[in-house]
Protein backbone atom coordinates (compact mmCIF):
# COMPACT_ATOMS: atom_id res chain seq x y z
CA UNK A 1 0.00 0.00 0.00
CA UNK A 2 2.81 2.44 0.92
CA UNK A 3 4.63 1.77 -2.35
CA UNK A 4 1.46 2.35 -4.36
CA UNK A 5 0.82 5.57 -2.40
CA UNK A 6 4.28 6.99 -3.14
CA UNK A 7 3.92 6.04 -6.87
CA UNK A 8 0.60 7.88 -7.09
CA UNK A 9 2.02 10.82 -5.18
CA UNK A 10 4.99 10.97 -7.52
CA UNK A 11 2.73 10.90 -10.58
CA UNK A 12 0.61 13.67 -9.10
CA UNK A 13 3.70 15.79 -8.50
CA UNK A 14 4.82 15.30 -12.09
CA UNK A 15 1.39 16.30 -13.39
CA UNK A 16 1.29 19.37 -11.15
CA UNK A 17 4.74 20.38 -12.33
CA UNK A 18 3.73 19.90 -15.94
CA UNK A 19 0.65 22.06 -15.58
CA UNK A 20 2.80 24.81 -14.16
CA UNK A 21 5.49 24.85 -16.84
CA UNK A 22 3.96 23.39 -20.02
CA UNK A 23 2.07 25.91 -22.17
CA UNK A 24 -1.50 25.10 -23.11
CA UNK A 25 -2.08 22.59 -20.30
CA UNK A 26 -4.45 23.95 -17.68
CA UNK A 27 -5.01 20.93 -15.46
CA UNK A 28 -3.60 17.56 -14.55
CA UNK A 29 -6.64 15.85 -16.04
CA UNK A 30 -6.08 17.66 -19.35
CA UNK A 31 -2.48 16.52 -19.46
CA UNK A 32 -3.54 12.97 -18.78
CA UNK A 33 -6.19 13.22 -21.49
CA UNK A 34 -3.67 14.58 -23.97
CA UNK A 35 -1.26 11.79 -23.13
CA UNK A 36 -4.02 9.24 -23.72
CA UNK A 37 -5.14 10.90 -26.95
CA UNK A 38 -1.58 11.02 -28.30
CA UNK A 39 -0.96 7.40 -27.36
CA UNK A 40 -4.15 6.28 -29.10
CA UNK A 41 -4.12 8.72 -32.05
CA UNK A 42 -4.61 6.99 -35.42
CA UNK A 43 -1.79 6.62 -37.89
CA UNK A 44 -2.42 8.31 -41.25
CA UNK A 45 -1.76 6.40 -44.45
CA UNK A 46 -2.07 8.60 -47.51
CA UNK A 47 -2.03 6.98 -50.95
CA UNK A 48 -1.26 9.29 -53.86
CA UNK A 49 -1.22 9.08 -57.64
CA UNK A 50 2.46 8.95 -58.64
CA UNK A 51 1.60 10.98 -61.74
CA UNK A 52 -0.31 13.85 -60.13
CA UNK A 53 0.42 13.59 -56.38
CA UNK A 54 -3.30 13.65 -55.66
CA UNK A 55 -4.78 11.36 -53.01
CA UNK A 56 -6.47 8.27 -54.48
CA UNK A 57 -9.90 7.31 -53.15
CA UNK A 58 -11.00 3.68 -53.00
CA UNK A 59 -7.64 2.06 -52.29
CA UNK A 60 -7.78 -1.12 -50.22
CA UNK A 61 -4.99 -1.44 -47.64
CA UNK A 62 -4.98 -4.99 -46.29
CA UNK A 63 -2.79 -6.35 -43.49
CA UNK A 64 -1.20 -9.80 -43.55
CA UNK A 65 -4.09 -11.07 -41.39
CA UNK A 66 -6.64 -9.63 -43.84
CA UNK A 67 -7.85 -6.54 -41.99
CA UNK A 68 -8.96 -4.15 -44.73
CA UNK A 69 -9.01 -0.36 -44.69
CA UNK A 70 -10.18 1.83 -47.58
CA UNK A 71 -8.93 5.32 -48.35
CA UNK A 72 -11.59 8.04 -48.28
CA UNK A 73 -12.07 10.76 -50.89
CA UNK A 74 -8.88 12.49 -49.74
CA UNK A 75 -6.92 9.30 -50.29
CA UNK A 76 -6.29 8.75 -46.58
CA UNK A 77 -6.99 5.89 -44.18
CA UNK A 78 -6.95 6.18 -40.39
CA UNK A 79 -5.18 3.11 -38.97
CA UNK A 80 -5.52 2.39 -35.26
CA UNK A 81 -5.37 -1.33 -34.70
CA UNK A 82 -4.59 -2.56 -31.16
CA UNK A 83 -1.62 -4.89 -31.25
CA UNK A 84 -0.27 -3.48 -34.52
CA UNK A 85 0.89 -0.06 -33.38
CA UNK A 86 4.54 0.90 -32.83
CA UNK A 87 5.85 -1.66 -35.27
CA UNK A 88 6.34 -2.38 -38.96
CA UNK A 89 3.12 -3.41 -40.74
CA UNK A 90 2.88 -4.61 -44.33
CA UNK A 91 -0.14 -3.45 -46.35
CA UNK A 92 -1.27 -5.15 -49.57
CA UNK A 93 -2.38 -2.29 -51.85
CA UNK A 94 -5.09 -2.74 -54.48
CA UNK A 95 -7.31 -0.34 -56.39
CA UNK A 96 -8.98 -0.81 -59.76
CA UNK A 97 -7.02 1.09 -62.40
CA UNK A 98 -3.99 1.64 -60.13
CA UNK A 99 -1.07 -0.62 -59.31
CA UNK A 100 2.04 -1.11 -57.21
CA UNK A 101 5.01 -3.02 -58.63
CA UNK A 102 5.37 -6.54 -57.25
CA UNK A 103 8.23 -7.33 -54.89
CA UNK A 104 10.54 -10.37 -55.09
CA UNK A 105 7.79 -12.69 -53.81
CA UNK A 106 5.06 -11.22 -56.01
CA UNK A 107 3.35 -9.11 -53.33
CA UNK A 108 1.98 -5.68 -54.26
CA UNK A 109 2.30 -3.40 -51.25
CA UNK A 110 4.59 -1.80 -48.74
CA UNK A 111 5.60 -2.05 -45.09
CA UNK A 112 5.45 1.07 -42.94
CA UNK A 113 6.37 1.76 -39.34
CA UNK A 114 3.06 2.51 -37.61
CA UNK A 115 3.16 4.96 -34.71
CA UNK A 116 0.27 6.76 -32.94
CA UNK A 117 -0.22 10.17 -34.56
CA UNK A 118 2.33 9.41 -37.28
CA UNK A 119 1.88 9.28 -41.03
CA UNK A 120 3.18 7.74 -44.23
CA UNK A 121 2.60 8.59 -47.88
CA UNK A 122 2.53 5.72 -50.37
CA UNK A 123 2.38 5.91 -54.14
CA UNK A 124 0.47 3.95 -56.77
CA UNK A 125 0.88 4.10 -60.53
CA UNK A 126 -2.26 4.93 -62.49
CA UNK A 127 -3.10 2.48 -65.26
CA UNK A 128 -6.41 4.16 -66.04
CA UNK A 129 -6.19 7.12 -68.38
CA UNK A 130 -9.01 8.82 -66.47
CA UNK A 131 -8.22 9.96 -62.92
CA UNK A 132 -10.43 9.07 -59.96
CA UNK A 133 -11.33 12.17 -57.93
CA UNK A 134 -13.82 11.50 -55.12
CA UNK A 135 -17.06 9.89 -54.09
CA UNK A 136 -20.06 12.16 -54.63
CA UNK A 137 -22.72 10.37 -52.54
CA UNK A 138 -23.15 8.10 -49.54
CA UNK A 139 -22.00 7.86 -45.95
CA UNK A 140 -18.38 8.43 -44.87
CA UNK A 141 -17.08 10.35 -47.90
CA UNK A 142 -14.37 11.90 -45.69
CA UNK A 143 -14.68 9.56 -42.69
CA UNK A 144 -10.97 8.92 -42.24
CA UNK A 145 -10.05 12.56 -42.79
CA UNK A 146 -12.27 13.50 -39.84
CA UNK A 147 -10.78 10.75 -37.66
CA UNK A 148 -7.36 12.22 -38.45
CA UNK A 149 -8.42 15.80 -37.69
CA UNK A 150 -8.02 16.98 -41.30
CA UNK A 151 -10.04 19.68 -43.00
CA UNK A 152 -12.62 18.53 -45.54
CA UNK A 153 -13.84 20.45 -48.62
CA UNK A 154 -17.57 19.68 -48.40
CA UNK A 155 -20.07 20.83 -45.78
CA UNK A 156 -21.42 17.34 -45.03
CA UNK A 157 -18.35 15.09 -45.08
CA UNK A 158 -19.79 11.98 -43.40
CA UNK A 159 -23.56 11.79 -44.01
CA UNK A 160 -25.82 14.05 -46.04
CA UNK A 161 -29.59 13.60 -46.25
CA UNK A 162 -29.14 10.28 -44.42
CA UNK A 163 -28.07 8.82 -47.75
CA UNK A 164 -26.18 5.52 -47.59
CA UNK A 165 -26.23 4.69 -51.29
CA UNK A 166 -27.68 6.05 -54.54
CA UNK A 167 -28.20 4.72 -58.03
CA UNK A 168 -27.61 6.43 -61.41
CA UNK A 169 -27.38 10.21 -61.59
CA UNK A 170 -29.16 12.72 -63.84
CA UNK A 171 -27.89 16.33 -63.76
CA UNK A 172 -28.88 19.58 -65.47
CA UNK A 173 -28.36 23.33 -65.10
CA UNK A 174 -31.64 25.02 -64.17
CA UNK A 175 -32.37 28.41 -62.56
CA UNK A 176 -28.66 29.13 -62.12
CA UNK A 177 -28.03 25.93 -60.14
CA UNK A 178 -27.22 22.34 -60.83
CA UNK A 179 -30.10 19.97 -60.17
CA UNK A 180 -29.24 16.37 -59.37
CA UNK A 181 -31.58 13.38 -59.36
CA UNK A 182 -30.93 9.73 -58.54
CA UNK A 183 -32.85 6.47 -58.59
CA UNK A 184 -33.24 4.14 -55.62
CA UNK A 185 -31.67 5.51 -52.44
CA UNK A 186 -30.59 3.59 -49.32
CA UNK A 187 -30.96 4.90 -45.75
CA UNK A 188 -29.46 3.99 -42.33
CA UNK A 189 -32.73 3.03 -40.60
CA UNK A 190 -33.78 0.09 -42.80
CA UNK A 191 -32.57 -1.85 -45.87
CA UNK A 192 -35.39 -0.33 -47.98
CA UNK A 193 -35.24 3.40 -48.71
CA UNK A 194 -36.65 5.82 -51.29
CA UNK A 195 -37.78 4.33 -54.60
CA UNK A 196 -39.45 7.41 -56.10
CA UNK A 197 -36.38 9.48 -57.07
CA UNK A 198 -34.12 11.55 -54.83
CA UNK A 199 -33.02 15.11 -55.60
CA UNK A 200 -30.52 17.80 -54.61
CA UNK A 201 -29.05 21.07 -55.84
CA UNK A 202 -25.56 22.51 -55.85
CA UNK A 203 -24.11 25.89 -56.72
CA UNK A 204 -22.33 26.33 -60.03
CA UNK A 205 -18.53 26.36 -60.10
CA UNK A 206 -17.38 29.95 -60.16
CA UNK A 207 -20.69 31.08 -58.66
CA UNK A 208 -20.34 29.83 -55.11
CA UNK A 209 -19.88 26.18 -56.00
CA UNK A 210 -16.77 24.11 -55.46
CA UNK A 211 -14.13 23.54 -58.08
CA UNK A 212 -15.05 20.17 -59.67
CA UNK A 213 -11.54 18.94 -58.83
CA UNK A 214 -12.42 19.40 -55.16
CA UNK A 215 -15.96 18.06 -54.82
CA UNK A 216 -19.68 18.81 -54.97
CA UNK A 217 -21.64 20.33 -52.09
CA UNK A 218 -25.06 18.75 -52.40
CA UNK A 219 -28.14 20.23 -50.75
CA UNK A 220 -30.72 17.44 -50.66
CA UNK A 221 -34.47 17.88 -50.71
CA UNK A 222 -35.34 16.26 -47.37
CA UNK A 223 -38.22 15.28 -45.11
CA UNK A 224 -38.64 16.54 -41.53
CA UNK A 225 -36.80 13.45 -40.24
CA UNK A 226 -33.73 14.41 -42.28
CA UNK A 227 -33.99 11.62 -44.86
CA UNK A 228 -34.39 12.56 -48.51
CA UNK A 229 -37.94 13.01 -49.75
CA UNK A 230 -39.54 11.45 -52.81
CA UNK A 231 -39.28 13.68 -55.84
CA UNK A 232 -42.17 11.95 -57.62
CA UNK A 233 -45.46 11.80 -55.65
CA UNK A 234 -47.90 8.98 -56.49
CA UNK A 235 -49.07 9.22 -60.10
CA UNK A 236 -52.30 8.22 -61.78
CA UNK A 237 -50.94 4.76 -62.70
CA UNK A 238 -50.63 3.72 -59.03
CA UNK A 239 -47.11 2.29 -59.43
CA UNK A 240 -44.84 2.04 -56.39
CA UNK A 241 -41.52 2.95 -58.02
CA UNK A 242 -40.70 5.99 -60.16
CA UNK A 243 -37.45 6.89 -61.94
CA UNK A 244 -36.62 9.99 -63.99
CA UNK A 245 -34.44 10.15 -67.10
CA UNK A 246 -33.44 12.55 -69.82
CA UNK A 247 -33.55 15.88 -67.98
CA UNK A 248 -34.55 18.80 -70.25
CA UNK A 249 -35.44 22.47 -70.02
CA UNK A 250 -38.00 24.21 -72.25
CA UNK A 251 -40.32 27.21 -72.10
CA UNK A 252 -44.02 26.49 -71.63
CA UNK A 253 -46.92 28.41 -73.23
CA UNK A 254 -46.46 31.31 -70.78
CA UNK A 255 -42.78 31.68 -71.65
CA UNK A 256 -41.62 30.27 -68.32
CA UNK A 257 -38.62 27.95 -68.38
CA UNK A 258 -39.56 24.53 -67.02
CA UNK A 259 -37.46 21.62 -65.88
CA UNK A 260 -38.83 18.49 -67.57
CA UNK A 261 -37.98 14.81 -67.31
CA UNK A 262 -39.06 11.56 -68.82
CA UNK A 263 -40.25 9.04 -66.28
CA UNK A 264 -40.74 5.32 -65.95
CA UNK A 265 -42.88 3.74 -63.25
CA UNK A 266 -42.53 0.15 -62.08
CA UNK A 267 -44.44 -2.25 -59.87
CA UNK A 268 -41.75 -3.73 -60.08
CA UNK A 269 -42.44 -4.54 -63.75
CA UNK A 270 -42.69 -1.59 -66.11
CA UNK A 271 -46.05 0.21 -65.80
CA UNK A 272 -45.84 3.44 -67.82
CA UNK A 273 -43.78 6.19 -69.42
CA UNK A 274 -44.47 9.90 -69.64
CA UNK A 275 -43.30 13.43 -68.91
CA UNK A 276 -42.95 15.20 -65.55
CA UNK A 277 -42.41 18.90 -64.81
CA UNK A 278 -40.63 20.16 -61.70
CA UNK A 279 -42.74 22.35 -59.43
CA UNK A 280 -40.46 25.02 -57.98
CA UNK A 281 -42.81 25.72 -55.06
CA UNK A 282 -43.42 22.16 -53.85
CA UNK A 283 -39.93 21.06 -54.94
CA UNK A 284 -41.31 17.89 -56.47
CA UNK A 285 -42.16 16.68 -59.94
CA UNK A 286 -45.73 16.64 -61.16
CA UNK A 287 -47.21 14.67 -64.00
CA UNK A 288 -47.72 16.44 -67.31
CA UNK A 289 -48.68 13.50 -69.49
CA UNK A 290 -48.66 9.71 -69.50
CA UNK A 291 -47.73 8.37 -72.90
CA UNK A 292 -50.20 5.91 -74.53
CA UNK A 293 -47.93 2.84 -74.62
CA UNK A 294 -45.38 1.55 -72.16
CA UNK A 295 -43.79 -0.57 -74.90
CA UNK A 296 -43.27 2.12 -77.53
CA UNK A 297 -39.81 3.56 -78.24
CA UNK A 298 -41.09 7.15 -78.25
CA UNK A 299 -40.12 8.44 -74.79
CA UNK A 300 -37.06 10.09 -73.19
CA UNK A 301 -34.54 7.86 -71.47
CA UNK A 302 -30.91 7.49 -70.52
CA UNK A 303 -28.84 10.67 -70.50
CA UNK A 304 -30.03 13.77 -72.39
CA UNK A 305 -27.91 16.39 -74.13
CA UNK A 306 -28.83 19.49 -76.09
CA UNK A 307 -27.55 20.11 -79.60
CA UNK A 308 -28.50 22.07 -82.70
CA UNK A 309 -28.85 20.93 -86.29
CA UNK A 310 -29.67 23.22 -89.20
CA UNK A 311 -30.46 26.02 -86.77
CA UNK A 312 -32.96 23.97 -84.74
CA UNK A 313 -32.46 22.77 -81.17
CA UNK A 314 -32.98 19.16 -80.09
CA UNK A 315 -32.73 17.03 -76.98
CA UNK A 316 -30.80 13.85 -77.70
CA UNK A 317 -31.23 10.68 -75.60
CA UNK A 318 -29.27 7.49 -74.98
CA UNK A 319 -32.36 5.50 -73.98
CA UNK A 320 -31.33 2.70 -76.34
CA UNK A 321 -27.70 2.60 -75.09
CA UNK A 322 -26.54 4.90 -77.89
CA UNK A 323 -27.61 8.41 -79.06
CA UNK A 324 -30.29 7.41 -81.56
CA UNK A 325 -33.41 9.16 -80.22
CA UNK A 326 -34.27 12.87 -80.20
CA UNK A 327 -37.08 15.41 -79.90
CA UNK A 328 -37.31 19.08 -80.80
CA UNK A 329 -36.38 21.27 -77.83
CA UNK A 330 -39.84 22.75 -77.32
CA UNK A 331 -42.36 22.12 -74.56
CA UNK A 332 -45.06 21.13 -77.04
CA UNK A 333 -42.83 18.59 -78.81
CA UNK A 334 -41.46 17.05 -75.61
CA UNK A 335 -44.93 16.20 -74.26
CA UNK A 336 -46.11 14.72 -77.59
CA UNK A 337 -44.82 11.15 -78.21
CA UNK A 338 -45.49 11.51 -81.94
CA UNK A 339 -42.77 14.16 -82.18
CA UNK A 340 -39.92 11.85 -81.16
CA UNK A 341 -37.54 10.81 -83.93
CA UNK A 342 -35.33 7.73 -84.24
CA UNK A 343 -32.05 7.57 -86.11
CA UNK A 344 -32.62 4.53 -88.28
CA UNK A 345 -32.14 2.94 -91.66
CA UNK A 346 -35.48 1.12 -91.56
CA UNK A 347 -38.16 1.83 -94.12
CA UNK A 348 -40.75 4.29 -92.73
CA UNK A 349 -43.75 2.50 -91.28
CA UNK A 350 -41.84 -0.73 -90.60
CA UNK A 351 -40.20 -2.32 -87.57
CA UNK A 352 -37.03 -4.28 -87.08
CA UNK A 353 -37.51 -7.93 -88.00
CA UNK A 354 -34.08 -9.46 -88.40
CA UNK A 355 -33.55 -10.95 -91.83
CA UNK A 356 -37.02 -9.76 -92.84
CA UNK A 357 -36.31 -6.12 -92.01
CA UNK A 358 -37.11 -3.57 -94.71
CA UNK A 359 -34.28 -1.09 -95.20
CA UNK A 360 -34.74 2.24 -96.91
CA UNK A 361 -32.52 2.91 -99.93
CA UNK A 362 -32.52 5.77 -102.40
CA UNK A 363 -32.76 5.53 -106.18
CA UNK A 364 -29.03 4.80 -106.39
CA UNK A 365 -29.28 1.97 -103.86
CA UNK A 366 -27.63 3.97 -101.10
CA UNK A 367 -28.80 3.12 -97.60
CA UNK A 368 -30.84 5.98 -96.13
CA UNK A 369 -29.90 6.60 -92.54
CA UNK A 370 -31.81 9.49 -91.02
CA UNK A 371 -34.05 10.88 -88.30
CA UNK A 372 -37.51 9.39 -88.81
CA UNK A 373 -40.72 9.68 -86.77
CA UNK A 374 -42.38 6.54 -88.08
CA UNK A 375 -39.67 3.89 -87.71
CA UNK A 376 -37.93 2.69 -84.53
CA UNK A 377 -34.23 3.26 -83.83
CA UNK A 378 -31.72 0.65 -84.93
CA UNK A 379 -29.57 -0.46 -82.01
CA UNK A 380 -25.88 -1.36 -82.07
CA UNK A 381 -26.74 -5.08 -81.89
CA UNK A 382 -29.34 -4.81 -84.64
CA UNK A 383 -26.97 -2.96 -86.95
CA UNK A 384 -24.38 -5.69 -86.35
CA UNK A 385 -26.93 -8.38 -87.19
CA UNK A 386 -27.95 -6.57 -90.39
CA UNK A 387 -24.28 -6.47 -91.40
CA UNK A 388 -23.86 -10.17 -90.68
CA UNK A 389 -26.99 -10.91 -92.73
CA UNK A 390 -25.59 -8.93 -95.65
CA UNK A 391 -28.46 -6.43 -95.60
CA UNK A 392 -25.96 -3.69 -94.74
CA UNK A 393 -22.83 -3.98 -96.88
CA UNK A 394 -19.28 -2.70 -96.63
CA UNK A 395 -20.27 0.21 -98.91
CA UNK A 396 -22.91 1.36 -96.44
CA UNK A 397 -22.08 3.60 -93.48
CA UNK A 398 -21.80 1.73 -90.20
CA UNK A 399 -22.80 4.08 -87.39
CA UNK A 400 -22.43 2.12 -84.17
CA UNK A 401 -19.80 -0.57 -84.74
CA UNK A 402 -17.32 0.69 -82.17
CA UNK A 403 -13.90 -0.98 -82.17
CA UNK A 404 -10.98 -0.79 -79.77
CA UNK A 405 -8.17 1.49 -80.94
CA UNK A 406 -5.66 -0.95 -79.43
CA UNK A 407 -6.66 -4.33 -80.84
CA UNK A 408 -9.62 -3.75 -83.15
CA UNK A 409 -11.99 -5.85 -81.03
CA UNK A 410 -15.62 -4.78 -80.97
CA UNK A 411 -16.90 -2.75 -78.03
CA UNK A 412 -20.51 -3.54 -77.19
CA UNK A 413 -22.13 -0.67 -75.31
CA UNK A 414 -24.46 -0.96 -72.34
CA UNK A 415 -24.99 2.79 -71.79
CA UNK A 416 -23.43 6.06 -72.90
CA UNK A 417 -23.33 9.81 -72.40
CA UNK A 418 -22.67 12.11 -75.38
CA UNK A 419 -21.81 15.83 -75.35
CA UNK A 420 -20.32 18.38 -77.75
CA UNK A 421 -16.69 19.16 -76.88
CA UNK A 422 -15.27 22.54 -77.99
CA UNK A 423 -11.65 21.47 -77.49
CA UNK A 424 -11.94 18.49 -79.81
CA UNK A 425 -14.57 20.11 -82.07
CA UNK A 426 -16.31 16.74 -81.89
CA UNK A 427 -19.08 15.03 -80.01
CA UNK A 428 -17.48 12.92 -77.30
CA UNK A 429 -18.90 9.74 -75.84
CA UNK A 430 -18.24 8.23 -72.44
CA UNK A 431 -19.48 4.68 -72.96
CA UNK A 432 -19.94 1.75 -70.62
CA UNK A 433 -18.98 -1.59 -72.10
CA UNK A 434 -21.11 -4.70 -71.92
CA UNK A 435 -19.11 -7.92 -71.39
CA UNK A 436 -15.69 -6.33 -70.99
CA UNK A 437 -12.53 -8.36 -70.40
CA UNK A 438 -12.26 -7.62 -66.68
CA UNK A 439 -15.92 -7.16 -65.76
CA UNK A 440 -19.40 -7.52 -67.20
CA UNK A 441 -20.28 -3.84 -66.75
CA UNK A 442 -17.20 -2.12 -65.32
CA UNK A 443 -15.12 -0.85 -68.23
CA UNK A 444 -15.49 2.70 -69.56
CA UNK A 445 -14.50 3.89 -73.04
CA UNK A 446 -13.90 7.20 -74.77
CA UNK A 447 -14.94 7.83 -78.38
CA UNK A 448 -15.67 10.83 -80.59
CA UNK A 449 -17.60 11.57 -83.78
CA UNK A 450 -18.46 14.45 -86.07
CA UNK A 451 -22.20 14.22 -85.29
CA UNK A 452 -24.07 13.04 -82.20
CA UNK A 453 -25.35 9.93 -83.94
CA UNK A 454 -21.88 9.02 -85.19
CA UNK A 455 -20.43 7.21 -86.95
CA UNK A 456 -18.88 5.88 -83.72
CA UNK A 457 -16.02 3.75 -84.99
CA UNK A 458 -13.00 3.83 -82.65
CA UNK A 459 -12.80 3.85 -78.87
CA UNK A 460 -10.13 3.93 -76.17
CA UNK A 461 -10.55 2.27 -72.79
CA UNK A 462 -10.09 4.84 -70.02
CA UNK A 463 -11.33 3.02 -66.87
CA UNK A 464 -11.30 -0.64 -65.90
CA UNK A 465 -12.64 -2.60 -62.91
CA UNK A 466 -11.86 -6.13 -61.84
CA UNK A 467 -15.21 -7.92 -61.53
CA UNK A 468 -17.02 -4.78 -60.35
CA UNK A 469 -19.75 -2.71 -62.00
CA UNK A 470 -19.49 0.98 -62.98
CA UNK A 471 -22.73 1.69 -64.81
CA UNK A 472 -24.82 4.53 -66.28
CA UNK A 473 -22.04 7.10 -66.88
CA UNK A 474 -22.99 10.78 -66.97
CA UNK A 475 -20.86 13.62 -68.33
CA UNK A 476 -20.91 17.03 -66.64
CA UNK A 477 -20.11 19.57 -69.39
CA UNK A 478 -20.73 22.45 -66.97
CA UNK A 479 -17.59 21.29 -65.10
CA UNK A 480 -15.29 21.23 -68.17
CA UNK A 481 -12.04 23.18 -68.01
CA UNK A 482 -9.47 24.57 -70.42
CA UNK A 483 -11.96 24.98 -73.24
CA UNK A 484 -13.15 21.40 -72.92
CA UNK A 485 -9.72 19.79 -72.71
CA UNK A 486 -10.51 18.46 -69.22
CA UNK A 487 -13.90 16.77 -68.88
CA UNK A 488 -15.66 15.30 -65.84
CA UNK A 489 -18.01 12.35 -65.52
CA UNK A 490 -19.31 9.91 -62.95
CA UNK A 491 -21.07 6.57 -62.75
CA UNK A 492 -22.51 4.16 -60.19
CA UNK A 493 -19.92 1.98 -58.45
CA UNK A 494 -21.66 -1.21 -57.35
CA UNK A 495 -21.21 -4.97 -57.07
CA UNK A 496 -24.56 -5.48 -58.84
CA UNK A 497 -24.27 -8.12 -61.58
CA UNK A 498 -21.11 -9.54 -59.96
CA UNK A 499 -20.27 -11.93 -57.16
CA UNK A 500 -17.81 -9.47 -55.63
CA UNK A 501 -18.08 -8.60 -51.94
CA UNK A 502 -19.46 -5.01 -51.65
CA UNK A 503 -16.80 -2.39 -50.95
CA UNK A 504 -17.67 -0.77 -47.59
CA UNK A 505 -19.18 2.73 -47.90
CA UNK A 506 -18.35 3.03 -51.61
CA UNK A 507 -20.72 0.37 -52.88
CA UNK A 508 -23.86 1.59 -54.69
CA UNK A 509 -22.65 5.18 -54.87
CA UNK A 510 -21.43 7.74 -57.39
CA UNK A 511 -17.70 8.19 -58.07
CA UNK A 512 -16.35 11.19 -60.02
CA UNK A 513 -13.53 11.03 -62.59
CA UNK A 514 -11.81 13.51 -64.86
CA UNK A 515 -10.19 12.97 -68.23
CA UNK A 516 -7.56 15.13 -69.93
CA UNK A 517 -8.28 14.97 -73.65
CA UNK A 518 -4.71 16.14 -74.27
CA UNK A 519 -3.33 12.95 -72.73
CA UNK A 520 -1.20 11.31 -75.47
CA UNK A 521 -2.31 7.86 -74.28
CA UNK A 522 -5.71 8.55 -75.84
CA UNK A 523 -4.00 8.58 -79.24
CA UNK A 524 -6.28 11.32 -80.57
CA UNK A 525 -5.44 13.04 -83.83
CA UNK A 526 -5.09 16.84 -83.85
CA UNK A 527 -8.30 18.62 -84.76
CA UNK A 528 -8.16 21.62 -87.05
CA UNK A 529 -9.92 24.73 -85.87
CA UNK A 530 -12.81 26.09 -87.99
CA UNK A 531 -10.48 28.88 -89.21
CA UNK A 532 -8.07 26.32 -90.59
Amino acid sequence: MKLRFWKLAGLAAILLFATAVLPGITSASELGGKWYADKHAPFMIKVVDSQTGRGIPLVELRTTNNISYYTDSAGVAAFNEPGLMDQSVFFHMTSDGYEVPADFFGYHGQAVTVTPGGSATLQMNRVNIAERLYRVTGQGIYRDSLLLGLDTPIKEPVVNGLVMGQDSVQTIKYRNKLYWFWGDTDRPAYPLGNFRTTGATSKLPGNGGLDPDVGVDLKYFTQPDGFVKSMVPPLSDGANMAWVFGLMTAKDATGKERLLAGYSTLNPELVSHGILAFNDETEQFEQVVQFPSKDDWRHPGGQASYYEENGKGYWLFTEHRIPNLRVAASYEAIIDPNQYEAFTCLMPGTAYDGANSSLERDANGKLVWGWKKNAPPVSQDQEKELIQLGLITADDTHYYQLKSADDGEEVQLAQSSVEWNPYRQRYVMIGQQLFGKTSVLGEIWYAEAASPQGPWTTGKKIITHDNYTFYNPAQHPIFSKDGGRVIYFEATYTNTYTEHVPTPRYNYNQVMYKLDLGDPRLGLQPVQSPAE
